[in-house]
Formats: C-alpha cells, sequence, structure tokens
C-alpha cells in the first residue's frame, strides 16, 4: 500500500497537467458506506440471515454498483426471482427511505471538505457516483456541496459511461484528470481509459498492489496535483 504525504507531487513527466478530478461520493466524500450496506442488509434479512449476509458480502465487494443493477442481481440469485420495473421501483423506494436522511447526516471523510474548496479554485470537479442522479443532487444542495462541482452524475448510468461523458462533453484528455474513488468500480473505470486514481481506503485497500491510496484528504495537498 502505498501512502501520499503531504509535498508528494503526482505529475508524471511528459503528462498533461491536470485540468479536471472526478470524486466518488460514498466513501470518498461522506463516510457513507455503511448506511448502505445496512440498508441492504435490512431489506433482505426477512428472507432468511445466510440470504442478508451474501448481499451484504456481495455488496461490500461491489461499491458504486447502482442499488438497480444490485436488487435485480440480488432476487434472481439468491431468491431465484425476476422482478419487474414496477418492483424493482418499489425496492428502490424503499432503499432510498432507509438512507437519504442517514446519508445527508454522515461524517465527511476526514480533510474532504476542505479539499473540495480548494480544489475548486484550480480544477473543473465532478461527481461520478452509482447513488441514483436525483437522489445525489438532493444530498450535495443538503451540504450546500453543488456550487463547487462542473458537473454532477450519477446512476441509471455506470462508471464506465459517466466518465466517457464527462470527457466528452468537457474534452477533457484522460492524462488531463484524477479519479479519487473507494470502490473497484472507480478503478476499474478509471484504467480503462487510462486516467491517474487515487484510492480512498479504509485500513485495508480494495485495489491491486502498487495503486495510490489514502486514508483521508489530510494526506493529500491539492497544490501537489
Amino acid at each position: 500500500m502505498l501512502t501520499i504525504l503531504p509535498g508528494v507531487v503526482l505529475n508524471i513527466n511528459g503528462a498533461m497537467p491536470t485540468k479536471a478530478i472526478k470524486f466518488d461520493f460514498d466513501g470518498v466524500i461522506l463516510d457513507s458506506v455503511n448506511v448502505k450496506t445496512k440498508a441492504f442488509e435490512s431489506i433482505y434479512l426477512p428472507y432468511g440471515q445466510e440470504i442478508a449476509a451474501e448481499v451484504v458480502a456481495h455488496h461490500e465487494a461491489h461499491g458504486g454498483v447502482s442499488r438497480y443493477q444490485k436488487f435485480r442481481l440480488y432476487h434472481q440469485k439468491y431468491l431465484g426471482l425476476d422482478i419487474n420495473d414496477e418492483q424493482l421501483d418499489d425496492l428502490c423506494t424503499r432503499f432510498n427511505q432507509l438512507v437519504f436522511q442517514k446519508v445527508i447526516a454522515s461524517p465527511y471523510i476526514s480533510g474532504a471538505r476542505n479539499f473540495i474548496e480548494d480544489a475548486f479554485k484550480r480544477f473543473e470537479l465532478f461527481i461520478c457516483t452509482g447513488t441514483p442522479q436525483t437522489e445525489i443532487e438532493e444530498i450535495l444542495e443538503a451540504h450546500s456541496l453543488t456550487k463547487y462541482f462542473k458537473g454532477v452524475y450519477g446512476s441509471p448510468d455506470n462508471k464506465i459511461q459517466i466518465v466517457h461523458h464527462i470527457q466528452k462533453e468537457y474534452q477533457l484528455q484522460s492524462d488531463e484528470m484524477i479519479f479519487f474513488g473507494d470502490a473497484s468500480t472507480d478503478y476499474e473505470a478509471a484504467q480503462h481509459y487510462g486516467i491517474k486514481f487515487i484510492g480512498v481506503t479504509g485500513k485495508t485497500s480494495p485495489f491491486p498492489s502498487g495503486t495510490t491510496v489514502i486514508q483521508s484528504f489530510d494526506e493529500i495537498q491539492v497544490e501537489n496535483l
């Protein structure tokens, strides 16, 4: 595991200067991952503790995938049920009711707010999350964060699709961007386009050995990006 310390410069010789930063949200800006884990567990616990445990294990291993995809998968894989669009909407509504206020009440990842405020003065900032579009917009507004982001992108698009939209719409090259994420889907989207990636992790890293990681934004300085 490589931890960035203050003063470390990330620019690689020959690389274009950084123009934009993409952030995942849960686990990167707010410490809210466990809120959604508990919601999935609550919804599937009536089907038995074993099924709920399987759902939690999959969810924790596949952060950043939209709840729409996960509900279809979990019902089919663990319950043997195919759900229609109406049933899926009902599940997603219930999920939102379980998590929305708790996510808003979640604390920031240490240093994240100050980092965003500083980075806003130098770079174009974007949100790239598996949270539904309307929901992430409401959460950002509740935290008075909307003004800092050039664009906010949530599901139903996946991370690779979102990164493509941002690059195309804002005419950004891969080596002009940095992606901060906490999940394999974030890492894979960055790798897909050759974007510099920084993992935001807890005590253990879900990323391949050699990936640049931080445990909080207190470890990194905007001027060194």
